[in-house]
């Protein structure tokens, strides 16, 4: 009997898991498909003879079809459900992971990498919401931070593939073709998840809701989330111009200014960019991808220890300390480059500089922004306002990836990197002076509060503990 009991936690155990495991994997293809062409850039300029800007566009093209993925995916979740959007989020990344594999020239390149996008932005969007409408009150910023683990995994298994492919004649090709088969996976997986409970009381299946949440939570805990749930959904289904009302309006600034910031301190300049960084201080390409293999084992290092104290700290703490570590880290970078370029320890400064920069992103705003945006929102308008904040997000993203070789050529890193820093401490103003707390409260509480024009007193440490208490 004893055996027996124990062998039937294991499988609750290993149940919970693959859930949030599937629930997760669109970050694994997020982190792949975005950071591969950090390495095959190399090689594509080459073959292809392209200059800065031209391969500039074609590395940030994939984000223009996440400003359409982010458009699009996320409020068809609030239509058809979350676990439907998944399967068609992996469904586009397999096909354009395919296409991009198997284009000709540049032109059908890129268009492949736009399509892939869709997915890109649409799994930016759904991962992190899902997550956190599965996910218990006090364990909701660890969950959905599982979504920043995977992408730092997938980016790690990008840099591997950049190197092991390095030397083949179809290289770049294998490269951005690998990423079909984890898009196989999460398709497989999706059809195994189980849809949002959440999604299911607001569209009237409240069996079905109280079913699933008694697969990943104790029976009271169940009965009490699915009451405070109903409550929420009787309120009617807002509309575009319910997100930007007065009373969102708080969610609105601090969700849209964390999404922009978060771009515009340069983190994909390094995700992006950084063996092109390092071989403009003389570094050869082959040196510089396993170089960057070292970088992203310590992305995911660092994310997992992050998503492992998600909910021990302040989500606002944690985003100020980290934009003033970022900002540092530009600034000593800037100093490497300017004083080090040409002196035998340059590259050793620049790999501690971007260490201390992404362990800084990879802590704090990579984890914490997602959250944030996940759980910020009233639940009539999540869906919709997290697919507008994903698509402001891309944008900013977009702005700085694109611009970055030419500005790179133009100004210089030196500059750059200054100018990157002092983005990092304008954040910490902004993080100060516009978003409010959302640890250890569900996201019903958040939403009253939004209600009530109380949001400033989720800033409150008092409150939030007995929150956690509850």
């Amino acid at each position: 009997m004893f055996i027996l009991l124990k062998m039937g936690d294991i499988y609750e155990i290993i149940k919970k898991i693959l859930i949030y495991f599937f629930g997760a994997l669109g970050g694994l293809l997020f982190g792949y498909d975005t950071g591969v062409i950090a390495g095959a850039q190399i090689f594509i300029q080459d073959e292809l003879q392209l200059s800065n800007g031209e391969i500039g566009f074609v590395v940030s093209c994939i984000l223009i079809g996440a400003v359409v993925g982010a458009v699009l995916i996320s409020p068809l979740s609030d239509r058809y459900g979350r676990k439907k959007m998944v399967i068609l989020t992996a469904f586009i990344f397999f096909v354009g992971a395919l296409g991009s594999a198997l284009s000709p020239d540049v032109t059908a390149l890129i268009i492949s990498r736009m399509f892939l996008g869709i997915a890109v932005g649409g799994a930016s969007a759904l991962v992190p919401m899902y997550l956190a409408e599965l996910a218990p009150a006090n364990q909701r910023g660890s969950l959905s931070s599982l979504n920043q683990l995977m992408i730092m995994i997938g980016m790690l298994l990008a840099y591997i593939a950049n190197y092991v492919w390095r030397d083949s004649p179809i290289g770049w090709e294998l490269m951005l073709g690998f990423a079909a088969v984890p898009a196989l996976i999460l398709f497989i997986g999706g059809l195994l998840l189980p849809e949002s409970p959440r999604y299911l009381v607001k569209v009237g299946k409240r069996e079905e809701a109280e079913a699933i949440l008694l697969n990943i939570r104790s029976k009271s805990e169940a009965e009490a989330e699915i009451l405070e749930i109903e409550e929420q959904s009787h309120i009617e289904k807002g509309r575009l111009k319910d997100v930007f009302s007065k009373w969102v309006r708080p969610s609105v600034i601090a969700a849209f200014g964390l999404a922009i910031l978060q771009q515009w301190m340069g983190c994909n300049t390094v995700f992006y960019y950084a063996p092109r960084i390092l071989m403009s201080g003389g570094t050869d390409a082959t040196s510089a991808i396993q170089t960057q293999i070292f970088l992203g084992i310590f992305y995911v290092i660092v994310t997992a220890v992050a998503v492992s104290l998600m909910d021990r700290f302040d989500r606002r703490k944690v985003l100020m300390v980290g934009a003033l570590a970022m900002g540092a880290s530009f600034f000593a970078l800037s100093a490497a480059f300017h004083l080090e370029a040409d002196k035998p320890g340059f590259h050793l400064f620049t790999f501690i500089f971007l260490a201390t920069y992404i362990s800084s992103f990879c802590a704090t705003w990579g984890p914490v922004m997602w959250v944030m945006i996940g759980e910020i929102f009233p639940l009539q308008i999540r869906g919709l306002a997290v697919g507008i904040a994903s698509l402001v997000n891309w944008t900013a993203n977009w702005t700085v990836s694109v611009s970055f070789p030419v500005l790179e050529e133009t100004i210089g890193n030196v500059t750059l990197f200054i100018i990157f820093g002092l983005v990092c401490f304008a954040a910490v103003f902004f993080v100060k002076r516009f978003v409010f707390e959302t640890r250890g409260y569900t996201l019903e509480e958040i939403e009253e509060a939004l209600v009530k024009n109380e949001t400033k007193a989720l800033n409150n440490k008092n409150k939030a503990s007995a929150a956690k208490a509850i």
